[in-house]
């Protein structure tokens, strides 16, 4: 069965960043397929790149060309934006698997996990399994998982922002503020119900924006990365303290 441009186009952008992911360089992707460096850029520009030369890249990582052609079919089918209610009260119940989705939400494989948190295979391996029969990510070979929301996601139901306040909300609440390291910002400022629904709409942006600043250094940096966490918050603004003293007479 032919197979449209466009979905040729995804399956080589999904081949390109589940190589990035793994660490394959152009370099060293050449020297692997017994390739020049020049033949390796053009293959993962999608030039004279065949369905052999697919499936040798894609045995690199441990992917096979059904399994590239049913993301990009996914892909192209567009992903869910919002979790039903069943979804978002399945992990309200288990702390770590609403972060073991969220981390897959943002690009990291649940090796990365597990190392970075000790957690063990068989746990991991339960956790993934309730994942999936959640619908909500795509086991893949080699221990990757993909997800099926799109990761612009915001939880507005009470659910899982009930598990933010019982489980994220105190960190942000204990945070030092007055610390070196402390890195945040502040505004006051007046705003009609518009102007309030305008920023609302740009926190949205920035939470997107960081998003793919995220993806981009995970891909790029050669430093070593550890974990963060970022609140962005608009409320109306208390003043009954900011108040002051009435004078004596």
């Amino acid at each position: 069965m032919k197979r449209s441009h466009s979905t040729s186009d995804t399956i080589i952008q999904a081949l390109r960043r589940h190589l990035r992911r793994d660490g394959w360089t152009v370099a060293r992707i050449a020297v692997a397929l017994g390739i020049s460096e020049a033949t390796a850029k053009r293959w993962l520009t999608g030039k004279a790149l065949t369905l052999d030369r697919i499936e040798q890249l894609g045995a690199l990582i441990g992917l096979s060309v059904s399994e590239m052609v049913r993301e990009a079919d996914d892909a192209q089918a567009g992903l869910a934006h919002e979790l039903t209610l069943a979804q978002e009260r399945a992990l309200s119940t288990d702390s770590f698997l609403a972060f073991l989705f969220m981390t897959i939400l943002g690009g990291i494989t649940p090796d990365e996990v597990i190392q970075d948190f000790g957690v063990s295979k068989d746990a991991m391996d339960t956790a993934l399994t309730r994942l999936e029969r959640l619908a909500l990510i795509d086991r893949l070979r080699g221990g990757r998982a993909r997800a099926l929301v799109d990761r612009s996601l915001a939880f507005r139901k009470t659910p899982m922002r009930t598990t933010f306040e019982h489980h994220m909300k105190q960190q942000f609440v204990a945070m030092d503020f007055s610390a070196p390291d402390a890195i945040y910002a502040s505004e006051v400022f007046k705003l009609s119900d518009m102007g309030a629904a305008q920023l609302a709409e740009l926190i949205e942006q920035h939470r997107r924006d960081v998003q793919a600043l995220a993806e981009h250094d995970r891909e790029h940096a050669l430093l070593q990365r550890q974990w963060y966490g970022m609140l962005c918050a608009l409320r109306p603004l208390d003043t009954s303290g900011l108040r002051p003293p009435i004078e004596a007479v």
